[in-house]
């Protein structure tokens, strides 16, 4: 069970967040959201194997980003009715604003935390095929972007290599950030024409093996849906349709 959200089919998952995302565009209270974060703080503590320093240290932006729209709309609000709560340097705060202000914050943790939750538990291969599979995407399309992210780990490695070539052939590391940045074109160049070198060899190399671009109707890794993900598929709509009792109730 700790590890269900990871075991869970890339597709039923992917469609269950986008569906609580959805949701929650059409909420303008406090309450949705909050629910719906901390419900997903609950499955990611019970059905997952999520490091929570790495999810803190990921949700640190977004913390951020919650406060700076909270603020924002306190001060910046052009809807100020209701009942003034408190006044702070001369400002008005009224219910209308704390509100609305709330709403947006926890808009944002609850998008914030549904994007890393499908993140940290979904491999991107397994995602991959299970849009071939259950999605019906274009094999070209899924390849293609299988190719590309398994190029990006390499090309990495390519840039740590090229600039450290040029330094034991005597280039001098610029202090200055500008001229930094300007010198970077000396490793980009060579970066990308190795780049359009591996893909035309990738490209040759699927064509080689009969690679056509038509759909397929086997597969060597089959990506399945079981009872298990039509459960943790109830548990995110169980969760957003809480939220929405919430707002009713707060009406």
């Amino acid at each position: 069970m700790k590890s269900a959200l990871h075991n869970m089919n890339p597709s039923i998952k992917f469609i269950s967040i986008t569906i609580c995302m959805l949701a929650m565009a059409f909420f303008f209270n406090p309450w949705t959201p909050l629910v719906c974060f901390a419900g997903v703080i609950m499955l990611q503590a019970f059905f997952s194997t999520i490091s929570w320093k790495r999810w803190m240290l990921f949700m640190v932006p977004f913390a951020i980003m919650a406060f700076g729209y909270f603020w924002t709309t306190i001060v910046f609000a052009e809807e100020r009715t209701g009942e003034v709560l408190w006044s702070v340097w001369n400002v008005d705060i009224t219910e209308s604003q704390f509100n609305h202000a709330l709403s947006l914050s926890f808009r944002v943790l609850a998008f914030a935390g549904l994007s890393l939750l499908f993140a940290l538990t979904t491999n991107p291969t397994t995602f991959i095929m299970s849009l071939m599979q259950q999605m019906k995407l274009s094999p070209k399309i899924a390849y293609s972007i299988l190719v590309g992210y398994q190029f990006l780990p390499v090309m990495k490695d390519e840039f740590i290599q090229i600039q450290q070539a040029h330094r034991l052939r005597g280039a001098n590391v610029e202090k200055n950030v500008i001229r930094r940045l300007f010198n970077l074109r000396r490793v980009l160049l060579p970066l990308l024409a190795g780049a359009v070198r591996k893909a035309e060899r990738a490209a040759f190399a699927m064509e080689a093996r009969g690679f056509t671009g038509e759909k397929r109707k086997s597969f060597y890794k089959v990506v399945v849906v079981s009872r298990k993900d039509w459960m943790m598929c109830s548990l995110f709509i169980t969760i957003l349709l809480i939220g929405c009792m919430f707002t009713l109730w707060d009406k």
